[in-house]
């Protein structure tokens, strides 16, 4: 039996640039599947995203999506893309598998830990303020390069990987220091400032965009702390959950957020098209 792709629309293109296009996934000419195949939003018209891959129960188990993903690679090839990306849910372990045997490999991962009502207390000698205008413009400026470094170290061209971190500094950032719902927040110890906290607080949840111990200060039990920050602030604000991303191979970040609580609710990874 044959697995093709077939087209249930025309080519889509966004404002911002961006292709898209839906698919039947076909075997023999009957429809078996469904694949939403476009182009990242947020890394540029090179990079594409498998947004949906499902394959009808009775064709499951058959190979019917690791041929529908071969073939949306070849489809972003035509479109000029150098790179494709997929997500799976953290508990999708057939999406893990074949994302895993076609060569993908993981790039990041979204983590997420319901929250109690009490918040919890920092440790003897920690405390938080928020941060100053003159703090914040050089954490922007750092934080900004940081970021996109650690994209090019991922394979995207470094024009991109620029032009990404400007763009979500833009969207997430709009009013900078006093964007509504954004808290920025410097962890002191014994008086001294040891890191640095990026909470946001969205409709059902806050998410930590950014969370760092300051160089000379690692290796003491401050990005726990800060953590223990992030979860206070967000109980304070009622919200019920609290969310994060960790980039694979940032095993320290890992461990603790795991010790914490937090549990993977989707898996992003990626591959080159070579």
């Amino acid at each position: 039996m044959t697995t093709t792709l077939r087209p249930t629309e025309p080519l889509q293109r966004a404002a911002d640039g961006t292709r898209s296009r839906h698919y039947q996934v076909c075997v023999n000419s009957r429809p078996a599947g469904v694949l939403h195949l476009g182009t990242s939003s947020s890394l540029g018209d090179s990079v594409a995203v498998i947004h949906k891959l499902r394959v009808d129960e009775p064709d499951r188990r058959r190979g019917r999506g690791t041929v529908a993903a071969l073939a949306a690679e070849e489809v972003a090839r035509t479109w000029g893309c150098r790179q494709i990306e997929a997500g799976v849910a953290g508990d999708a372990e057939a999406g893990i598998r074949l994302a895993q045997a076609l060569g993908y490999v993981l790039r990041n991962r979204t983590m997420t830990k319901p929250l109690g009502a009490a918040p919890p207390a920092l440790p003897a000698g920690s405390g938080a303020r928020p941060m100053a205008p003159e703090e914040f413009a050089a954490w922007q400026a750092y934080e900004s390069e940081s970021y996109a470094r650690t994209w090019v170290e991922r394979g995207v061209p470094e024009a991109d990987a620029r032009a990404k971190a400007r763009r979500d500094h833009e969207v997430l950032l709009p009013q900078g220091l006093d964007t509504e719902n954004t808290l920025f927040s410097v962890l002191e110890h014994e008086g001294e400032r040891v890191g640095i906290l990026w909470l946001a607080l969205r409709q059902d949840r806050a998410f930590v965009f950014d969370v760092e111990t300051d160089a000379s200060h690692r290796g003491r039990g401050h990005g726990r702390s800060l953590m223990l920050l992030a979860e206070a602030q967000a109980i304070t604000a009622s919200r019920s959950l609290i969310g994060l991303n960790v980039f694979a191979g940032n095993t320290a970040a890992e461990r603790l957020y795991e010790s914490l609580g937090y549990e993977t609710t989707r898996y992003h990874y990626s591959k080159p098209l070579l």
